[in-house]
């Protein structure tokens, strides 16, 4: 079925709806909804027998409602209506939500349900990971049942009449505020979490106006209230009323005099501002009554290590690269046979950071470190031959870090993950070794199909195309656990000795073939090429997208988005017309 996804922004929401819906059989195409004159010519273009709405902020014009169905995904349970139905889940602390998929009428949210799905919100979930996660999870079931309804023509959506409704306005930042004397400190995290990747909470901090990103409990720094007692990892500690809180990303608060800054790691972002407080690291083996910040940790179980690390919105700053690969020599130097990198909840990476770049006095130099530095950690696990290497993606992986994943021997993912293996959008011939591992999974043809279409790939595709060696079909909260058991699984499934010996023999025959630095060269002349050319598009993509600004030629890369249905390794499924 044409189905046309229309959204504010190519979100991750969308991105997934648009690989499921394409994985189901069906021919997804995208329009970004910018005015209602580009919609319905959109419209016009693609003659889709249904439009979805994954995520939009702005009303669908009436007469586009009046000729064809359309259906809009709203982030809460049947009756709740309002823009911020997410972050006061998360603020209130709730303890199930839902999403409800509903028809578009002329008041918002107030249209018949055409699906539902509830989920359980985990304690200390922030907002975003939660709508990667358990909310994108149950959106994906929602809309696949709403597409099967209305593509078997004898379903009738419900009345929200006689519903329990709240409706509640935008949650501005008045409704956010923070008492760091008044508030306990899990009333705190609740407010930080639920802000954590956009809006933000403003607050004042060292005599300025910032917005406060992310929030995690510290369990011993105290200290008086709204204090900033240490720094971590790029992070600031903060005091509150009753102990303190990790506070990872800051963005400077628009002025009279000044434009409103980018979000970027908090030390980063305070400069010479920052009071001189101690840097306080934590173990790389953090025990397991410790209840505080780190983005990198290591674990053991049996012969199996873990590299566990987690960065805000996926991406890998050149010092966030460099603490990484530190930690994968001092897996390597312990006595295990098997090594798992990857995060326990939410993306696994995102490749280099566009903020950290674009705020850099030298954007092109930084950018040149950064690769370099995300090059250095590759090839690290590239070469990693007296083990096997497992990576666990427990979500979405993009650009250089879907490459980092390729390196390893196994690539397990979760299976609302989303992989966009390609750098086109963002201008970019790409690194990390790319030229390498794609093709030795997809073959040369394969590989050069998904950096020209540039498209987002479902878990199931991925696995189709070689992509991933095995999809995790457990809730969010889940991956690591099972990803443990599969690890500890591994060792008895197969002969691991006979296994890395294999793997090391093939290793040395590729590179008699061809040098991996071979490899890097040649992607790094075309990747300096770029960064330092100041008229390359990378340039200005880097700054639309950390700028949230519409980026050079985007609707049209998105329109070349309409493919036809994939439909991949899952069974096809009959029109549905019970309950």
């Amino acid at each position: 079925m044409r189905v046309l996804l229309i959204a504010s922004a190519f979100n991750s929401l969308t991105q997934r709806v648009f690989a499921e819906l394409g994985d189901h059989g069906h021919t997804p195409a995208v329009a970004v909804a910018d005015g209602d004159e580009a919609l319905r010519e959109a419209v016009a273009r693609h003659h889709p027998e249904l439009i979805v709405a994954p995520m939009l902020t702005t009303a669908i014009p009436p007469d586009v409602c009046a000729s064809h169905t359309c259906l809009v995904v709203h982030p809460g349970p049947p009756g709740d209506r309002g823009p911020s139905s997410l972050d006061r889940a998360v603020q209130e602390g709730v303890r199930r939500w839902g999403v409800t998929v509903l028809q578009a009428e002329e008041e918002m949210d107030a249209g018949p349900v055409w699906a539902a799905e509830g989920f359980t919100v985990p304690p200390g979930v922030t907002k975003s990971d939660l709508y990667r996660g358990e909310t994108a999870d149950a959106a994906v079931a929602a809309v696949l049942r709403a597409v099967d309804r209305f593509r078997s023509g004898c379903w009738e959506p419900r009345s929200q009449e006689g519903l329990r409704v709240r409706s509640l306005p935008y949650l501005r930042q008045s409704g956010r505020r923070i008492d760091w004397e008044g508030q306990d400190t899990e009333s705190v995290l609740r407010t930080l979490r639920a802000a954590d990747s956009q809006p933000g909470v403003r607050d004042e901090l060292l005599g300025e106006e910032w917005f406060l990103h992310g929030g995690h409990y510290e369990d011993r720094l105290r200290g008086t209230p709204g204090r900033v007692l240490a720094t971590r990892a790029g992070a600031i500690c903060r005091a509150t009323a009753d102990a303190a809180v990790w506070i990872p990303q800051l963005r400077r608060a628009r002025t009279d005099t000044e434009p409103a800054g980018i979000k970027l790691p908090a030390v980063r972002a305070l400069g010479d501002r920052l009071p001189d407080v101690p840097e306080v690291t934590a173990p790389l083996e953090m025990p397991a009554h410790r209840r505080t910040w780190s983005d990198i940790r290591y674990a053991e179980q049996g012969e199996v290590g873990f590299v566990r690390f987690r960065f805000p919105g996926g991406a890998m700053s050149t010092v966030q690269c460099r603490r990484l690969l530190a930690a994968w020599r001092f897996a390597r130097s312990r006595p295990t046979s098997v090594i798992v990198l990857g995060g326990e909840r939410d993306f696994f990476s995102n490749g280099i950071h566009l903020n950290v770049i674009e705020a850099a006095a030298d954007p092109a130099a930084e950018s040149w470190a950064n690769i370099n530095a995300m090059d250095d950690l590759v090839e690290a696990v590239l070469t990693t031959t007296d083990r096997l290497v497992v990576a666990a993606l427990p979500g979405n992986a993009a650009a250089g870090g879907a490459m980092l994943a390729l390196a390893a021997d196994e690539v397990w993912c979760r299976a609302g993950a989303v992989l966009n293996p390609h750098y086109r959008l963002m201008g970019l011939y790409g690194s990390e070794y790319w030229t390498y591992t794609l093709p030795r999974r997809v073959g040369a043809d394969g590989a050069r199909a998904l950096l020209d279409e540039a498209a987002p790939v479902g878990a199931a595709r991925a696995r189709y195309l070689g992509l991933v060696d095995r999809v995790v079909a457990v809730p969010p909260g889940e991956f690591a656990a099972e990803v443990t058991r599969m690890a500890a699984d591994l060792l008895g499934e197969c002969d691991v000795q006979t296994r890395i010996a294999a793997k090391k023999a093939a290793r040395e025959r590729d590179e008699a073939a061809r040098p991996l630095a071979a490899y890097r060269e040649h992607e790094l002349e075309r990747m300096r090429s770029t960064f330092f050319d100041r008229g390359a598009p990378y340039h200005a993509l880097r700054s639309a997208f950390v700028r949230k600004r519409p980026a050079p030629g985007a609707a049209n890369r998105l329109e070349a988005l309409s493919t036809p249905g994939r439909h991949v390794e899952i069974a096809e499924k009959k029109p549905v017309c019970q309950i």
